[in-house]
Order: C-alpha cells, then sequence, then structure tokens
C-alpha cells in the first residue's frame, strides 16, 4: 500500500517525462518498514517561539534560507519515534531537523569536507548540541560520508520551489514522505525561484519560470555599515540584555566588523549580534566553521 502511494506521489510531482523511470527507481530503491511507516503522514507545522539551554529560537515559514555550521546525525535511538511534525522517523528516510525551519521542507546539504551533496526534507526539530545547526537522518549522514566521524560542517540550502510544494501538499493533509527520495535521482536540478505569496502557494510550480539574478554582494566598510540587499552576515548570538549583546560584539569584532541589529519577537525585545557585511561564501563558511570550532555562540550564515 505505501509503495503505491509513493508511486502516485512521484507521478504527480514530476515531469511526464521522467515519471515512469523515477517512480520505478524509487518503488525499488527506498528501504521500506512497514511498522515504521503505518500511518505516518505528518502535518505542516511551523511552532512558536521556544527556548533550549537558555537560547531562544523563533520558527518560520521560509522560501530563502541559506546556512553554514556542523551537522549531526541521529538514528538507532530514534528509530520508530514521532518527529516534530507527527511522522514516525525511519533512520533510513533522507530527513532532517532543523531548529527554526517549517516542516516539511526541502533543503539541499553538502558536505563542505568532501563536497558531497544530499537533498534531505526537513520533519523535525533539532539539534540542540552547541555549535551544531542540524540533525540528519542516519541514512543521511552515510551518504554524505560523516556518519563514522559523527559531524561535518556542511552548507544548508533551501529549495524553495520544492518546499513550496511539500508545505501545499501538508497543508492539505497529504503526505510528503519520499517526496526528497525523487528529487535526488540523477541528473535532478534545483526548479527555478520565484515570486509567490505564502498565503498562495502553489501545488505544483512552472517549469519556464525565469531564474532571478543574484543580488550584489556589499563592499565592506566597518564598524557599522549600511549593507545592499544581499549582503552575507554571520549571526553569532542573540541576546535579550542590550548589555551582554554590546559585551559578546565586542568579543568578537576582531574576528569580522560586528553589529547589533535589535528585532522585536512575540512582543519581546532581542538583540543580534551579526558580524559582516562578507563578500564572498568561502569567507562566510570560515567565520562560521571557527567559531563554531571554538564554541563561541550559536553560528549561522544570514542574506540579507
Amino acid at each position: 500500500m505505501f509503495q503505491k502511494l509513493l508511486l502516485i506521489l512521484v507521478l504527480f510531482l514530476l515531469p511526464a517525462c521522467a515519471q515512469t523511470e523515477l517512480a520505478s527507481h524509487l518503488i525499488k530503491q527506498t528501504p521500506i518498514s512497514g511498522s515504521v511507516h503505518a500511518k505516518s503522514k505528518g502535518d505542516f507545522k511551523i511552532g512558536n517561539s521556544y527556548v533550549i539551554k537558555g537560547q531562544r529560537y523563533t520558527p518560520r515559514e521560509t522560501y530563502d534560507f541559506t546556512q553554514t555550521g556542523i551537522a549531526s546525525w541521529y538514528g538507532p535511538n530514534f528509530h520508530g519515534k514521532k518527529t516534530a511534525n507527527g511522522e514516525v522517523f525511519d533512520k533510513f528516510d533522507l530527513t532532517a531537523a532543523h531548529k527554526t525551519l517549517q516542516m516539511p521542507s526541502i533543503i539541499r546539504v553538502t558536505n563542505l569536507e568532501n563536497g558531497r551533496s544530499v537533498i534531505l526534507r526537513v520533519n523535525d526539530r533539532g539539534p540542540f548540541s552547541k555549535g551544531r545547526v542540524l540533525d540528519v537522518s542516519e541514512r543521511g549522514a552515510e551518504l554524505l560520508d560523516f556518519r563514522h566521524q559523527g559531524t561535518a560542517r556542511v552548507r544548508i540550502e533551501l529549495l524553495s520551489q520544492e518546499s513550496m510544494e511539500v508545505a501545499s501538499l501538508a497543508k492539505q493533509g497529504r503526505s510528503t514522505r519520499g517526496y526528497e527520495v525523487a528529487l535526488n535521482q540523477r541528473g535532478y536540478e534545483p526548479k527555478p525561484t520565484r515570486m509567490a505569496s505564502l498565503n498562495q502557494v502553489p501545488t505544483q510550480a512552472s517549469h519556464q519560470a525565469p531564474t532571478p539574478k543574484p543580488a550584489p554582494i556589499a563592499k565592506m566598510t566597518p564598524p557599522q555599515p549600511l549593507v545592499k540587499p544581499g549582503a552575507l552576515f554571520v549571526q553569532a548570538g542573540s541576546f535579550s540584555n542590550a548589555v551582554k549583546a554590546q559585551a559578546f560584539a565586542q568579543k568578537v569584532q576582531g574576528i569580522a566588523p560586528a553589529r547589533i541589529n535589535p528585532t522585536f519577537i512575540n512582543g519581546s525585545k532581542f538583540y543580534r549580534v551579526q558580524l559582516g557585511p562578507i563578500q564572498t561564501q568561502s569567507h562566510a563558511d570560515q567565520i562560521v566553521a571557527h567559531l563554531a570550532s571554538s564554541n563561541i555562540g550559536e553560528p549561522f550564515l544570514i542574506r540579507e
């Protein structure tokens, strides 16, 4: 029964020219454990702001997101238990846990230490170990080739159109399990991004939408530069106390120009310490890796 559902999902989502080949491959290659998968479709979920180990996280629905940091993996001790969006976790699935992304969403994860890349579906919350930005399933860790070492430095890129599609399916009460498997077939390229209202998410994306030109990266003009849209920053920490934020900014400003960006979350004011603007992706990756390896804050990459 589950195999039939997967086949229907693939046929619904993929172009006609690839339906037969990819559906056949999906059914043959996807590990199935009936007791784990039984009646586990999950729901669309964002969730409220929450605090873990003194750190506040604010989930939000977004379709423009990149992040660099340390990933870990989980599986044996959680296999068969419920994820944050109500699915039953299967360590053989290509899934991931993230602290703030909507569930489900589709991400491309690249192991920056070996160049391997895989597309995963976010359906859980975590990780909450200091300095880590993503937990992938055991199967995901195997494909990214860091299962034995335990962690790896990765880049997370949210695939906007694919994430809109799974969001729409989940909001309709339909299962999205297996969607990510088909996306990992050889030769698949992410769909071009297009502007869309979050309240009018399409069930199928247009394959003829034009790919937008990349936004320009602002030049570095310390100490608190005006930033053009598209600039890269590394958020090193977020504080509810302005004095603590200022002290932390002074601590990290030797790494890159630091600014304090006040923001309101659920009526409460927070002070985000951000480094930048940073001119290149590789330099931003280096800063995130340095902060994470030094256990400084909870670093991740943001783009304005």
